[in-house]
């Protein structure tokens, strides 16, 4: 059963080479795909230059979008997808994520960060649901209905459709995972009216779930 790691990332030169690295040290992963959502920094010469298949959108269209065009590009069993923008990830965590799904313990695994940045571990404590760091079965995320369109309500629209469909979902702490924020990527005031949006992507996906 193969498994393909997935990195959606959009400006993320800093920190996608990174996260490329620790994926494709993992025994557990064949193929690395960025997808650069539009990227106009260095993102795809980076994640080239790390190991990665990079495919680039011609502009931004939203990480449910990208994702989707992960999917499509693969066709591997069992789907690992990362953020672009992670702080401390290694082959171990990579693992950690694949290892319930590939053993059929789990039919979806939710990596939630724990010991790393004050800010980024309460808030996902708070909404674990929202972790982008999840692992599950080709089977699961083709059914899911509005990938493509989902922008930032991906991740609450995978959790809803697990919860609705009865699937066995598992959550496995990532130590010393981080992420860098979208106030430090973009400065204050965009990264507050970035997160903004962001949210409104996340209440969106959360009403059209209960329809």
């Amino acid at each position: 059963m193969g498994v393909v790691v997935i990195i959606p990332a959009y400006n993320e030169e800093k920190t996608v080479s990174q996260v490329v690295t620790a994926a494709l040290a993992c025994e557990l992963v064949e193929e690395v795909v960025v997808v650069s959502d539009g990227s106009t920094d260095r993102t795809v010469e980076e994640a080239t230059a790390a190991g990665a298949r990079v495919i680039s959108l011609p502009e931004n269209m939203g990480k449910g979008a990208a994702m989707h065009a992960g999917i499509k590009a693969t066709g591997q069993d069992v789907i690992l997808f990362l953020d672009g923008d992670l702080l401390g990830i290694t082959p171990v965590h990579v693992r950690r994520i694949i290892e319930p799904v590939l053993e059929d313990r789990a039919d979806m695994t939710v990596g939630v960060f724990g010991d790393g940045r004050f800010c980024t571990d309460i808030a996902q404590k708070i909404a674990p649901h929202l972790s982008g760091q999840r692992a599950l079965r080709r089977s699961v995320i083709t059914c899911a209905p509005d990938i493509g369109s989902s922008r930032f309500g991906v991740e609450t629209l995978l959790s809803k459709y697990a919860e609705e469909m009865g699937l066995r979902v598992t959550s496995v702490i990532l130590d010393d995972v981080s992420h860098r924020m979208k106030e430090e990527k973009q400065g204050f005031v965009k990264g507050v009216c970035a997160r903004f949006l962001m949210y409104r992507d996340i209440l969106r996906s959360a009403k059209r779930s209960r329809l």
